[in-house]
């Protein structure tokens, strides 16, 4: 028997707000969280613009050593799991520590860590490294640092699906839960990719916007997209079996009811062109979910502003819904964080869930002009106060990866 799970606490840093609570009200007021980068002199390169974390004191949080050995996606991944933690009231050292896990995700990891060991082997040679170099680094030290800040034994493990990271992360810890293996999980992912060379990689491949113009460079599905804003932050979920979640008497967000995860096996950057991956990623996290496509009121688009996404995405859109594509609300909400890489699935799944909670779909902003092959229902400009009872998130990622989660409107019951 499949068990039920709910979402019983929520963490994020985003470029539109340093926690949960002012990142969702930005987004539902449609505040734009890119602009000139801050954090390196940016002016002689192509990009100029990215989507920041803004007037928080890391060294506040964290102490020097603290700064010195872990990768800043580790110090998002701490910061916003910290928050979710405490808002889910959750204390691990009342629970059976062996049946909570850690599901947590980056596509890149630490490349920051990367970047600035390389240099200093080049000017001092490599037996100069940092021995925190690797455990800095690799990409599993986020849901490793986790479980060791809580006190997590269960397992403790990382999806890497560029894009789709975070959306898979989340969706395997729902099912670990459901599936009767764990009682509790924190989910989510982080990114912090916003470097020289994290910028320019994706400059060369023609995937950045390079309009420096903040106000109209994420702008998704308009006819005058060329690539997405990069963007750097983390959020976190609770997942929590139902009955567990009841007995301790949690606060509960949304019930999350399906997943889905499939594969183009076509292009190592480009979606298939016809969408059937993403189609059919998102009947069967519906069809997971015990559910209908006419069920769904909310779709959270990967919406990434690039020419192939948003078409591509669009057309599964349709394939999948039939007429009731047209009848569903969508947004991008990248169009204010900008792109998030792995961490997008997981402050994605927080506005998708929230959007249940408050009956409210958050808008995609600076659109102007919609592609004629975007002619979906995209929210623009103002989100709306609507009901929303079912809601997805697509998370699409570089290697035909695809991933859908479902989540729906917990009525108490």
């Amino acid at each position: 028997m499949k068990r039920r799970v709910v979402v019983t606490g929520l963490g994020a840093i985003t470029p539109i707000g340093n926690d949960v609570k002012t990142s969702w009200t930005n987004a539902k007021n449609g505040v734009n969280g890119i602009d000139f980068i801050k954090s390196y002199d940016a002016s002689e390169y192509d990009v100029q613009i990215a989507g920041e974390i803004k007037g928080f004191d890391f060294e506040n949080y964290f102490d020097r050593k603290q700064l010195k050995r872990m990768d800043r996606f580790c110090q998002l991944a701490l910061i916003a799991s910290k928050e979710a933690v405490e808002d889910s009231n959750i204390n691990f050292k009342e629970i059976d520590s062996t049946r909570a896990g850690v599901y947590y995700a980056s596509g890149i990891g630490g490349l920051k860590t990367i970047a600035a060991q390389e240099d200093r082997a080049r000017d001092k040679g490599y037996n100069r490294l940092s021995p925190y170099f690797i455990p800095s680094a690799i990409i599993n030290m986020a849901a490793g640092n986790i479980a060791i800040e809580h006190g997590i034994k269960g397992i403790a493990i990382s999806a890497v699906s560029a894009c789709a990271s975070a959306a898979n992360s989340i969706g395997d810890g729902f099912r670990a839960i459901r599936d009767g293996y764990l009682e509790l999980v924190i989910s989510g992912g982080s990114e912090a990719p916003v470097i020289p060379l994290g910028i320019a990689g994706f400059t060369v491949m023609q995937a950045l916007n390079k309009t420096n113009n903040p106000n109209f460079a994420s702008i998704p599905f308009d006819e005058s997209r060329t690539g997405f804003v990069m963007g750097e932050g983390a959020a976190s979920i609770i997942l929590e079996e139902y009955e567990h979640a009841k007995k301790r008497g949690a606060k509960i967000y949304a019930e999350i009811v399906g997943y889905g995860a499939t594969c183009d096996a076509v292009h190592v950057t480009s979606p298939d062109s016809e969408g059937i991956g993403a189609k059919n990623c998102m009947l069967l996290a519906i069809s997971d979910g015990g559910l209908k496509p006419e069920d769904v009121d909310y779709i959270n688009a990967h919406g990434t502003s690039t020419p192939l996404n948003d078409t591509v995405e669009t057309l599964a859109i349709k394939k999948a819904f039939g007429d009731h594509a047209y009848d569903l609300n969508v947004s991008s909400t990248k169009s204010m964080t900008g792109h998030l890489l792995g961490a997008s699935g997981a402050i994605e799944s927080i506005f998708t869930l929230m959007s249940t909670f408050d009956d409210f779909i958050p808008p995609t902003i600076n659109t102007k002009n919609l592609d004629p092959l975007c002619d979906l229902n995209y929210t623009l400009g103002k989100g709306i106060k609507k009901e929303v009872n079912v809601a997805i998130t697509n998370s699409l990622g570089f290697g035909g990866h695809n991933a859908t989660v479902v989540f729906k409107k917990y009525r108490g019951e």
